[in-house]
């Protein structure tokens, strides 16, 4: 009996194994003993289920339910353990509790309480878990557990769909190309909508060849935490060889660019080293495995990060390529060591006095780098056009083209205030850019450097001048062609040479056998000037007469390198220098000229240059407006683009006034005196309907770009368009309205930069000023028109329209608009809203049986309405309710209109409002209900100072742009999941209270998730109405 007392009972051990402190492992050792000394096993079975029941109930995580389930799956994995361990028979007895246990959990996974299948599904994970890595399980009940985790895989409890994840992770068989398990989590990667399930599969999931590219994508997951997962994965699990040399690259550049910073420290301290230990802390063989070349923009962000962990010294001590000169050997050269060194060199650069010290250990005399750096530019290759196609060749030739590069950006890092050094510095670059071997892909760079080590404007231009002119016109020796004439006198004159060192050398004889030295010492001199004047001419005969002079070079090569050191010079320039006689000299000669030139590269070159030189002279600029308007419509896109920038640069310095059509002065002058009063008056009139028809094709051509079928120049007109607006050059709602339109448009849903553009320019642009929202008011009624007219043949069929009203009534909140923008003078009455709302009524008014007054009504329940507008509105409204037909949209006016009839404050804050708006006297009268109300309004309004309460619509914008138009299904999940947040967002944030409008159906199939959201929305906001009046009374 005393020994049957100390057993541990099963219900002592459920209570021990609540509290937090609690042994398991003595637990687990003392409850088996009891069930060893046992006889009945089922009888132990069915409590310990039927305590365990007790814990499954419970779906809150609370740290004793927690304990509980721990300890019931080290208890139960420990029969397993013990019968591999003993090898007895006793095993297969031992095991039913196990099998059991499995059992019960497989009846209960279908269970109805989510708290029930919760912890069904985790406790078959932590027994899988808890069981050693060589376990063994039957078939059948393999078969069994698959089956029911996978079911709860499809659960709509995330909670649930976690623990069957993570359940599932030992039954996975990344070798069985139709393993279920790998299959369904590659489905969960990119389809569950809970982030902590698409985490969950993250970390459980097996890579392989399948599996990987899931893994890879999930780092552009919208999350940040499965972001962050995904990297920890990589660098845990995937070898660097597993991925490609682009997958690597994308995955740094997305990783160190990544908007969290805690992503990008998971990149930086893990990914990054994981890596960097599989190259055994070589840098520059990781740099070599990225491909660098091809890739600078990724290893520098790399190579950086890396110096940002470790103290600088150690970088600088570990620098073993240079020599005792501070240079890399010149044969030690290669892609990935250069640019190890230069980016040092910035980087210590950047660190100001910290590095200043250190650099001085990297770098050496700027004298002595530049004899270093002509030393290797000199040896570049030169293809000729057969060795151009071979690959190898030309690969060999990219190579020392991108260390050259790398060389020339080093100079920036080097102190130039030494006299004598920059002197030498700038000799060598100017000598390196006159030379014939210097390839086009180093001028740029070159030109720069030199142009950054030179201040003066002036010395800037002549050095370039010079330089071009040495390019251009190299001096050249020319066989100079001999006449026939010429050759006739120098053999005559031969002859007679040769005639008298013969009688010269007969003379000479005579005095020898005479004995007259003297005289013969004379003539063997006079026989030696005769033989040197032979030669002479006998050589003057054999070799051609070679002359030096200079040529022009006119091949495209040369002009490239001419218009890219312009190019150059003209970026550095002041704005304010104009155009001098050197300039104007090198436009005629070289920049207009290649404006026709064959080869496109110069062409574009020339187009570059010439918009530069625009920019320094208005009046140059208004001369060559045709010029760069003639290449925008008939050149190939590249030369397109950048005459398209040219005309926005020169738009937004100068404005359209220059650009206007004007009449030769001399003309005008010689009409002025016979033309009469009236005629002087018709020419005026004449004058200006040319300017405004001059303006008007100049806008017209530009904003036709907007609809290229190339991305690039949609992407760059747009983006002009937007900047001419927001710099206030350009007014324009038509144009406005075609904006709006091409970013919901589905053709441009690739143009991420088009998309990013005017994503970023609409709230800053509306609420800069209230002008500007007017703008957007102005084109709310023709954009929705043009949607609701376009045929369904289309790709504007597609979008939302009753998103695109959302957005634009949310750029049009008074409420939006900046502080200063509220205390201006122009801050009226009436608000922008109460002007569009007369719009809105008047359109509806126009066809009150057509589909889109739906659409119109729900606009006109999200407005902020003044108390000047509420009575002409009512009148509106009261009208309204007579013609419409349709129930729903009856019931979204009725509503607007017991709202404004209860509180003429509507969308505003009352007690703010009192407080802060200052209210005068109207002086538009009352009755003015047609449809010229709104312009009546407009003109009788006075200014008043309005502050009504600011809400937050930069977020709201966000958020209203994420719902794509029922054509985009297939956009990203971002964009799926903001689509259902949508509906409420634009609602919730009337900043009235107990006045939240109902949801007025649209024109358009909803999702059945979206009604569910709405209807539970509005559950929420009459729940605290009511809970609010109760708390009034």
């Amino acid at each position: 009996m005393g020994a049957k007392k100390n057993l541990l009972q099963i219900k002592e051990a459920f209570q021990l194994a609540q509290k937090p402190h609690q042994n398991h492992a003595k637990l687990v050792v003392a409850l088996k003993s009891t069930y060893n000394q046992l006889e009945d096993k089922e009888d132990f079975h069915e409590k310990f289920v039927r305590f365990l029941k007790y814990a499954m109930i419970i779906y809150r995580r609370e740290p004793a339910v927690e304990q509980v389930i721990d300890f019931v799956a080290k208890f139960v994995t420990s029969f397993y353990q013990m019968e591999k361990e003993d090898g007895s028979e006793e095993g297969e007895e031992d095991n039913l509790l196990l099998n059991y246990v499995f059992n019960f959990l497989l009846e209960s996974h279908n269970a109805n309480s989510h708290a029930v299948r919760f912890r069904t599904c985790q406790l078959v994970n932590k027994i899988l878990g808890n069981m050693p890595e060589n376990a063994q399980i039957d078939d059948d009940l393999f078969d069994k557990i698959n089956e029911a985790m996978l079911i709860r895989l499809k659960d709509k409890f995330s909670n649930v769909r976690i623990q069957a994840v993570l359940a599932l992770s030992r039954l996975q068989d990344p070798k069985d190309e139709n393993c279920p398990v790998v299959n369904i989590y590659n489905t969960l990667l990119e389809n569950d909508s809970n982030s902590e399930v698409r985490r969950a599969v993250l970390s459980c999931i097996a890579p392989s060849a399948r599996t990987l590219p899931k893994i890879v994508g999930r780092t552009l997951d919208v999350k940040e935490a499965v972001r962050k997962q995904a990297y920890e994965v990589l660098a845990e699990k995937v070898h660097m060889r597993a991925l490609s040399i682009a997958q690597r690259v994308k995955l740094l550049q997305q990783g160190l660019n990544d908007r969290s910073d805690a992503v990008k420290e998971v990149m930086k301290k893990k990914l990054l080293q994981a890596w960097l230990r599989l190259t055994e802390g070589d840098v520059l063989e990781l740099l070599h495995r990225l491909d660098v070349e091809n890739c600078p923009e990724v290893a520098i962000p790399v190579l950086n990060a890396m110096f940002s962990l470790s103290p600088l010294h150690d970088f600088v001590q570990n620098c073993k390529n240079l020599d005792s000169r501070k240079l890399i050997p010149l044969e030690d050269l290669t892609a990935e060591n250069v640019l190890y060194w230069r980016c040092l060199c910035e980087y210590l650069k950047s660190k100001g006095e910290e590095g200043e010290d250190l650099l001085e250990q990297m770098l050496p005399e700027p004298a002595i780098y530049a004899d270093y750096l002509l030393s290797y530019l000199q040896n570049m290759p030169v293809l000729s056009e057969e060795q151009r196609e071979d690959f190898t060749c030309f690969e060999n030739l990219m190579t020392k083209e991108f260390i050259g590069q790398q060389l020339i950006l080093i100079i920036g890092c080097m102190d130039t205030t030494e006299e004598g050094g920059r002197k030498h510095l700038l000799v060598t670059l100017q000598k390196i850019l006159i030379l014939p071997a210097t390839s086009t892909a180093l001028i740029s760079l070159l030109a720069e450097r030199l142009l950054s080590i030179i201040e003066d404007d002036d010395r800037r231009i002549q050095i370039i001048a010079e330089i071009i002119s040495e390019v251009r016109e190299p001096i050249v020796t020319v066989d100079q062609p001999v006449d026939a004439a010429e050759i006739r006198k120098r053999e005559l004159k031969l002859a007679e040479i040769k005639v008298k060192l013969f009688e010269a050398k007969e003379a000479l004889e005579e005095c020898i056998t005479l004995q007259d030295f003297n005289r013969a010492s004379v003539l063997k001199e006079k026989i030696t000037e005769l033989e040197h004047r032979k030669n002479d001419l006998i050589k003057e005969a054999e070799e051609p007469e070679i002359k030096e002079m200079r040529v022009e070079k006119n091949d495209p090569e040369t002009l490239l390198k001419c218009l890219m050191m312009c190019y150059e010079l003209l970026k550095i320039m002041s704005l304010s220098k104009g155009i001098g006689p050197t300039i104007n000299e090198i436009i005629e000669s070289l920049i207009l000229p290649g404006i026709t030139n064959v080869h496109p590269a110069v062409r574009n070159m020339a187009v570059l240059c010439l918009g530069c030189c625009a920019l320094q002279n208005k009046e140059f600029a208004r001369q060559q407006l045709a010029l760069l308007l003639q290449v925008l419509q008939i050149d190939n896109i590249k030369v397109k683009l950048s005459a398209l920038k040219a005309i926005f640069d020169q738009l937004m310095l100068f404005g359209i006034e220059p650009f206007k059509a004007r009449r030769g002065n001399n003309s005008q002058s010689e009409d002025a005196h016979i033309r009469t009063e009236n005629c002087e008056e018709e020419s005026e009139t004449i004058e200006e309907e040319e300017e405004t028809a001059t303006i008007h094709s100049l806008l017209q051509l530009l904003s036709g770009f907007l609809d290229s079928e190339f991305s690039e120049l949609r992407t760059e007109a747009a983006e002009g368009i937007a900047k001419l607006m927001f710099s206030g050059r350009l007014i324009s709602a038509k144009l406005l309205s075609r904006l709006v339109l091409l970013w919901y448009n589905p053709v441009t849903e690739e143009d991420i930069r088009l998309r990013h553009c005017l994503g970023v320019f609409f709230p800053l642009f509306a609420y800069a000023n209230r002008s500007n929202q007017e703008c957007f008011e102005e084109a709310y009624l023709p954009t929705l028109q043009t949607l609701l007219n376009a045929p369904a043949t289309s790709p504007l069929a597609e979008i939302d329209i009753s998103n695109v009203s959302e957005l634009l009534v949310d750029l049009t909140r008074p409420s939006g608009l900046k502080p200063q923008s509220k205390k201006s003078q122009d801050y009226q009455d009436l608000t922008v809203h109460d002007s569009l709302a007369m719009k809105i009524c008047n359109g509806i008014l126009m066809d009150p049986t057509a589909p889109d007054v739906r659409i119109y009504a729900k606009a006109l329940n999200s407005l902020e309405l003044s108390s000047s507008s509420t009575e002409n509105l009512l009148v509106l409204l009261n009208e309204i309710l007579e013609k419409v037909k349709d129930k729903m949209c009856q019931r979204a006016i009725e509503k607007i209109k017991m709202n404004l009839t209860k509180d003429p404050t509507v969308g505003k804050d009352h007690s703010e409002r009192t407080e802060e708006t200052g209210l005068s006297e109207r002086t538009q009268e009352t009755d003015m209900l047609s449809e010229n109300t709104l312009q009546n309004e407009e003109e009788n309004n006075k200014d008043v100072l309005h502050t009504p309460v600011k809400s937050e619509a930069t977020a709201k914008l966000k958020s209203t742009r994420n719902k794509a138009g029922r054509g985009q299904r297939k956009a990203a999940e971002v964009r799926s999941v903001s689509r259902r947040q949508t509906g409420t967002t634009v609602k919730c944030g009337t900043e009235s209270g107990d006045e939240i409008p109902e949801s007025v159906p649209v024109s358009r199939s909803r999702p059945s998730r979206r009604a569910k959201t709405v209807a539970l929305e509005k559950t929420r906001m009459n729940l605290s109405r009511l809970l609010n009046t109760e708390a009034d009374q």
